[in-house]
């Protein structure tokens, strides 16, 4: 079709600059491609390096090797002489576009970076986030796994988690129980510390420095109250606590101090008036 209307030497030399802009593209893509690979694999190494963690090591790199890919591609058609400048604003638009449909989810992968990467929690923890207290069973690029106490397994956003309040019981070896115990006024305050002095003490789980803290700690309508605080190992928190109530309660039984409980007294008017 074209030798009819075109010279045969003009018609060669068309052709032969299109097969050498084909093979270049071929070759930029091609080289570009090795390119790419190699500065994914160096980024990676680096990130493994810096002792970050293997699903955002595996997250970033591949979102590295997919943006390199495309400048490469963009590379290639603008040498075979395409105009790239509407297929990168198209691209934008459609970036745009995409972002606004996927804001939540976009939020939690950021959340989930962050999380990964400043790591306020790691899996086994005990925590309080995102409105949810359980142990962290997995932290995922979209959402953290987490088990209550009662066994149920809860997925939440970690753009509910990174946006809101976290309280890691775990991240320290040791941690306070703090625990009040009120007697009656009549009681004998001398006994009652010396109790719940004795009750610390021979508790193997207690430590003994910091030192327990036991004192009066106010002085409330119906009760004188106490407030108990031995330090111990964080994962002997609910065993002390649990423990301690019950030896108070027996202690104090048998000693006969008194614990108040909340009372209505009832006043019953005896003069009743008759009507007529």
């Amino acid at each position: 079709m074209f030798e009819g209307m075109l010279p045969k030497d003009l018609t060669q030399e068309v052709l032969l600059a299109w097969a050498i802009n084909i093979g270049m593209a071929i070759l930029i893509f091609i080289i570009g491609r090795i390119v790419a690979k190699i500065i994914v694999r160096l980024a990676s190494h680096a990130m493994k390096r810096g002792k970050m963690d293997d699903l955002l090591v595996n997250f970033i790199s591949a979102i590295l090797g997919w943006v390199l890919m495309l400048f490469v591609i963009i590379a290639s058609l603008e040498e075979l002489g395409v105009d790239t400048t509407s297929l990168v604003a198209l691209l934008g638009a459609a970036g745009i576009a995409v972002g606004l449909a996927l804001k939540d989810s976009l939020q939690n992968f950021a959340s989930g970076v962050m999380l990964i990467i400043f790591r306020p929690f790691k899996t086994g923890d005990f925590v309080d986030a995102g409105g949810v207290m359980g142990s962290v069973e997995h932290i995922g690029i979209f959402t953290t796994i987490m088990k209550t106490p009662d066994n149920k397994e809860v997925i939440v956003p970690n753009g509910q988690v990174y946006s809101s309040t976290i309280t890691n019981f775990s991240a320290r070896d040791t941690r306070r129980v703090d625990m009040v115990f009120g007697i009656a006024y009549d009681a004998d305050i001398r006994a009652a510390k010396q109790i719940l002095q004795e009750i610390v003490d021979n508790d193997d789980r207690v430590l003994k420095d910091p030192a327990p803290v036991i004192a009066v700690s106010e002085l409330a309508d119906s009760s004188v109250n106490f407030v108990v605080r031995p330090w111990v190992k964080s994962a002997d928190f609910w065993g002390v606590l649990w423990d301690t109530n019950e030896k108070v309660k027996y202690a104090f039984d048998e000693a006969g101090i008194g614990i108040p409980f909340p009372q209505m007294e009832l006043h019953v008017n005896k003069n009743e008036s008759t009507e007529a």
